[in-house]
């Protein structure tokens, strides 16, 4: 599924064309809980409409297109083929998924891995891939151990929890805001998992360490967000957003 944006003029360049990919899978997933299947379907349902409309309500004026890839067609050949479609277009990427170390996970578990990440980096030797990859932003676990492998694709800055990330929201929307309205990718990043490790502090308080010093809950310590490339890297706006 994709949507169109308004086109821009038409001297604009194919730098200025950019192209949002959306992988959305949240699998019904809440923390390990083992829920019966008719409330898993619901959070599935739920939790990807709710994603979907926040990610399109805030991006569809920065972007010539967005395509959503979810359900079905959230795996690996078809993140693949979005990218390949891509052209020599600029490419930002949402990761919207869970993670385990190593990959990203798509429906059915289907994995971004080694696999996914070898393959493309022959066809983009063999000039056969001449998508321009500039923000990936990974929501799902363990996205640090990825952010090797998304540079090698060209992508210029990527961001990935250390461990399990417990705090998908309120950090995507406010990641969204910050991006989108020109800050560096990196401040971006880490102001989002401030704002939302202060919001889930609240309930997750934090523990007593060694000698009596207080440390952040483990949930909060393991959404750490890392962010690799060039941190200062900002959105090009595209020609129809200027004035």
């Amino acid at each position: 599924m994709s949507f169109t944006a308004p086109p821009s003029p038409p001297n604009s360049s194919t730098h200025a064309s950019p192209v949002l990919i959306l992988f959305l899978e949240n699998g019904g997933r809440a923390g390990g809980v083992n829920l019966p299947p008719w409330a898993s379907q619901a959070l599935d349902r739920l939790t990807q409409a709710y994603a979907r409309t926040a990610v399109w309500l805030q991006a569809r004026r920065h972007y010539d297109r967005i395509v959503v890839l979810e359900e079905e067609q959230a795996t690996a050949a078809q993140l693949w083929q979005a990218l390949l479609d891509a052209g020599e277009a600029t490419v930002d990427l949402l990761l919207l998924v869970h993670g385990q170390p190593g990959y990203a996970c798509g429906h059915g578990d289907n994995q971004v891995g080694a696999d996914f990440f070898a393959g493309l980096r022959q066809l983009r030797a063999a000039g056969l891939a001449p998508f321009r990859l500039r923000a990936v932003y990974q929501m799902n676990c363990y996205g640090q151990s990825l952010a090797d492998e998304w540079l090698s694709l060209g992508a210029q800055a990527v961001n990935g929890s250390v461990g399990v990330n417990w705090l998908p929201e309120p950090s995507l929307s406010l990641f969204l805001r910050g991006w989108l309205g020109g800050r560096p990718f990196e401040q971006a990043v880490q102001s989002s998992y401030r704002a939302a490790s202060r919001t889930l502090g609240l309930v997750w308080r934090p523990q007593a360490g060694r000698a009596g010093v207080q440390q952040p809950h483990d949930k909060i310590a393991s959404s750490r967000m890392m962010v690799f490339g060039d941190g200062d890297l900002r959105r090009e706006k595209r020609a129809a957003e200027f004035p």
